[in-house]
């Protein structure tokens, strides 16, 4: 299209730092400087949602980027230190992981070779799925997301979750950065501070990460089992909040009221005692009247009865199908990747250690025995609260069955009994009601944990020296909630998945470049490109550099420069004589084709901005294919402009004036033909070149519709 007309227009209420289009839907996530995050349909720019910040996450969004299916938005926060995985349809947090350094740019790229190897693993993987839970779909091709910081911080994750690599090495903030789709080279432009009084250095190197492409089956196989793990630790925390929520306050009503009897009471008579001579002789002293009348009372006790039963039985049903499954789940997937870690042929370059993996297995082992314990903790409080409930609001012992008065005797003889310990820990406290201190997350011991007295195998363990520190024995935590269980499994498995990354060295950059930074990998000819400008002396030109993603290669015309000069005055200003247009912002719209903002050099006020689509075609042409820079490593880049090859360029209608605009920077998105341009102050305007042919036609059939009324 020869021209962008705008689309829309809207003014926003604070200042927008990132914008990102995504790659497969009409969406473009904004970020603004207070710190939220928001989604806005093309269309009409109307806001789907919008997260915003907070305490927990954090305030200070530094990078955008969008998984390659457009399913997934990842944001970095700088304050917290964090990345958030944020889904496309709610704004809800899918995951977050920690970082150690603030980040300053994301990149999200696909993985596109393909492998016979690959494909054998997925059908595999969907095998195990007649077995386990079904787990989220992942992309059937692996994509990675590059993190680049402060302090030459940068790092690769698989899937977003998954560390595959670290970068060492590096000097100065991360600018951009840009991993190739094979996988093969990371281009990297970093900010370096020489010192306080002179301008940082701007410098660009490429990394051979080709390691990493030797062993993409490998690579993809434990990226994908460390995201299933991800997932399933996700599915358990879930699983324990909806636990949590299952358990009613009101089951502590019967702790309370016991409590306040211990206190009150006047008698030597023990708690055990007197529910005891009430069951036997059928008599109460009067104060266990008086807490049973106008205390418990019968619609109390009826009330609670059947919120415990509720409450218990949803407990129970979470723990069977969610609890449980998950648990086997991880200890499936964990096995598996112990599997692999021991065939060290493949998998020890990169990092997979079996001894940490057999430790996860352990912790996941202790929190699915917790799990048991609980759920034979709620078996035996279901069966005897509501044997005791009804001896209590029945009142009458021929109409209860022997095994119902069995049940009140053994429940009153193990949670009745008072104990001192609990005395010395709390004051005077009485504990009947024991599933909930199974859900509180904190470090205390259980107030009443499980009576391992008399239990045969547990004493067996205990007194057997060789037994007890066995590793194919999971270890047993009787005094600690199944909350503090499974947050000693999260931070073991976290300590796993962290453990195996690639280790890339970075070699001392050496060429300078300066401003404006945009990093493109070309994946059908497995080209990167650096778009920059440098310093005042050439302030009219791009310059473009690209390499070949494999480092071993180099690729023709690694240097050229674009000179814009004056070729749109004469369309555009016949008055400014021989100003030129100088580069702000640069991106590349597809393979073939490069979105420039231009703003005229002039010292007038209300200088031009000029958006413009600049073919590659015109830059990599016949006559200049033969012409090559000779780069001299030891020089700074900006020492050698006048060396580099430059091409001047005409843009034949492929531009358009951004009037009242004060255009600064674009984000492109080829796939969809738009771009959207953010200008000061705090606006942004979208253009879609698919409409001019439909705005021509409106035009034309008025123009025709007054002739004819003419």
């Amino acid at each position: 299209s020869t021209t962008y007309p705008i689309c829309w227009g809207k003014q926003l209420p604070q200042e927008v730092i990132f914008m990102a289009w995504s790659p497969k839907r009409d969406l473009i996530a904004l970020a603004n400087k207070v710190g939220e995050v928001l989604l806005h349909r093309l269309a009409n720019f109307q806001r789907l949602w919008s997260l915003p910040p907070s305490e927990s996450t954090g305030k200070e969004v530094t990078a955008l980027a969008w998984r390659p299916d457009g399913k997934i938005l990842a944001f970095a926060l700088a304050d917290t230190k964090q990345v958030i995985l944020c889904d496309v349809e709610k704004p809800e947090s899918l995951h977050s992981f920690s970082v150690d350094a603030p980040i300053t740019y994301m990149h999200w790229m696909e993985v596109t070779e393909e492998s016979s190897v690959l494909t054998s693993f997925y059908n595999a993987e969907d095998e195990s799925n007649l077995l386990l839970p079904k787990l989220p779909a992942l992309p059937k091709k692996l994509n990675a997301l590059v993190l680049g910081g402060n302090s030459g911080f940068i790092e690769i994750y698989a899937y977003g979750m998954y560390k595959i690599a670290t970068v060492t090495g590096v000097t100065g903030s991360c600018l951009t950065l840009c991993l190739s789709s094979d996988l093969k080279s990371l281009s990297v432009i970093t900010k370096v501070e020489v010192s306080p009084e002179s301008e940082p250095e701007i410098t660009y190197f490429q990394l051979d990460t080709s390691l990493l492409s030797t062993y993409l089956p490998e690579v993809t196989r434990m990226a994908r089992k460390f995201t299933h793990i991800s997932t399933l630790l996700q599915y358990i925390k879930l699983s324990l909040t909806c636990m949590c929520e299952a358990w009613e306050e009101i089951l502590m009503q019967m702790d309370s009221r016991l409590t306040k009897f211990v206190q009150e009471k006047n008698t030597t008579t023990s708690v055990q005692d007197e529910f005891m001579q009430l069951l036997l002789w059928g008599k109460a002293s009067l104060e266990l009247q008086a807490l049973l009348m106008n205390q418990l009372t019968v619609k109390g006790l009826k009330k609670l009865g059947q919120s415990m039963e509720s409450s218990y039985s949803s407990i129970q049903k979470l723990v069977i199908s969610h609890l449980q499954s998950g648990s086997e789940a991880l200890l499936y997937h964990l096995s598996e990747l112990k599997g692999m870690a021991l065939w060290k042929q493949k998998y020890e370059s990169l990092g997979l250690d079996a001894t940490g993996i057999e430790e996860a297995i352990t912790a996941v082992g202790s929190f699915i025995l917790k799990a048991n314990e609980l759920l034979q903790v709620i078996d035996s409080s279901m069966k005897n609260f509501k044997a005791f409930f009804r001896w209590l609001y029945v009142g009458e012992l021929k109409l209860m069955t022997q095994k119902d008065i069995t049940f009140v005797a053994d429940f009153l003889t193990e949670h009745f009994n008072e104990a001192p310990e609990l005395y010395n820990r709390k004051g005077k406290y009485f504990n009947v009601e024991r599933v909930g201190q199974y859900l509180k997350d904190e470090d205390d011991d259980l107030v009443s944990p499980p009576n391992t007295e008399g239990n045969q195998w547990f004493n067996f363990l205990q007194n057997s020296n060789h037994l007890k520190e066995s590793p194919l024995l999971f270890p047993y935590y009787p005094q600690k909630s199944l909350h503090f269980v499974k947050r000693r499994m999260e931070g073991i498995i976290d300590q796993c998945l962290q453990k195996p990354a690639v280790s890339i060295r970075s070699e001392d950059p050496t060429s300078q470049l300066f401003k404006l930074p945009f990093l493109w990998n070309d994946k059908s000819s497995n080209l990167h490109y650096v778009l920059f400008t440098m310093l005042e002396s050439s302030i009219s030109k791009i310059y473009i550099l690209r390499r070949h993603t494999d480092t071993s290669r180099s690729a023709d015309n690694g240097l050229l420069a674009v000179d814009f000069g004056n070729f749109l005055n004469s369309s555009i200003n016949e008055n400014s004589g021989t100003s030129c247009y100088s580069c702000l912002d640069a991106h590349f719209y597809d393979d073939e084709t490069i979105t420039v903002i231009l703003a005229e050099n002039s010292e007038q006020e209300g200088k031009e901005r000029i958006l413009a689509q600049l073919p590659l075609s015109s830059v990599y042409t016949e006559e200049n294919r033969g012409l090559e820079f000779s780069w001299n490593s030891s020089q700074r880049l900006d020492m050698q402009c006048e060396d580099i090859p430059t091409q001047s360029v005409t843009i034949e209608g492929q531009w358009r004036v951004l009037e009242n605009m004060k255009a600064q920077y674009v984000a492109v998105n080829g796939i969809r033909k738009v771009s959207c341009v953010v200008s000061i102050p705090w606006t942004d305007f979208a253009f879609d070149p698919k409409k001019e042919k439909r705005q021509k036609k409106r035009e034309e059939g008025r123009g025709r519709k007054k002739r004819e009324e003419k």
